[in-house]
């Protein structure tokens, strides 16, 4: 049975959790699909931009506790595959947009944490309910910590306390938090936006939102100097520049 769903339209590829039985829990088998799907994805030059997305009402529950009960000595818990699956996302060359339409819990932030932009319902809710299991959030830390308020991530960490859309919008959790009823278009309007941009720079800017500061400003703008100028000189950024001039679209954006 397929946990992970796929889908591609006009340079989207959208990757959809299919495993509503258990609220879409993070199994074994349900990360080797996904990290399947992704590499695939990764690999399609007619993927542009990648959204994960989730059938039945639960986006994501977190790593799948049954099957860590039945873990035998030896084996790899479902949270050891995990990072995997964070590392895989964090490091997609692609834009990856997370659309979540219900509850997200534990290792289920970690996904949302990982994904470049995050979109939710106002209804959605979520929580880090790890200390409540008598366990730690360590691996979605990874994800999760670089786009938390300090204070807000002590709060919700040591409490394990449920909160709402607005208030993951607010802390940085997620990009945006829309009505309901606004969900998919939200999630297709920065998808739209996405693909205008050109697929190497996108890479890059990824990578430039990820590097690590310089010790010395010079050192910093000497280092990004050169990165600035590749761009403007690669094929890929004349033909952006020649477009703007022309008043086109440039090659990459996909056809209507």
């Amino acid at each position: 049975m397929e946990l992970v769903r796929t889908v591609t339209e006009a340079g989207v590829t959208t990757l959809t959790l299919d495993s509503p039985a258990n609220r879409n829990a993070l199994s074994r088998a349900l990360i080797t699909e996904l990290l399947t799907a992704l590499a695939a994805a990764a690999a399609a030059p007619d993927t542009r931009v990648v959204v994960l997305s989730h059938a039945g009402p639960v986006f994501c529950s977190g790593a799948d506790l049954k099957e860590t009960a039945a873990t035998r000595p030896g084996e790899r818990l479902p949270v050891e595959l995990m990072a995997d699956l964070l590392a895989a996302i964090w490091e997609f060359p692609k834009p990856v947009v997370a659309r979540i339409a219900g509850p997200a819990r534990a290792g289920g932030l970690g996904l949302i944490g990982a994904a470049d932009l995050a979109v939710c319902t106002e209804s959605a809710t979520f929580a880090f309910t790890e200390v409540r299991l008598g366990v730690i959030p360590a691996v979605i830390s990874a994800t999760v910590l670089p786009r938390l308020a300090p204070r807000a991530a002590a709060e919700l960490y040591l409490t394990g306390d449920v909160f709402g859309g607005a208030r993951a919008a607010e802390i940085g959790l997620v990009t945006a938090a829309v009505p309901d009823a606004e969900l998919d278009a939200a999630v297709a309007g920065y998808c739209a936006s996405l693909i205008r941009g050109g697929p190497l720079a996108l890479a890059g800017t990824k990578q430039l939102l990820r590097r690590a500061r310089s010790e010395s400003i010079r050192a910093e703008l000497a280092e990004l100097s050169d990165r600035s100028a590749g761009y403007f000189t690669s094929s890929e950024g004349r033909e952006g520049v020649s477009a703007r001039q022309e008043k086109r679209d440039p090659s990459w954006v996909p056809k209507q």
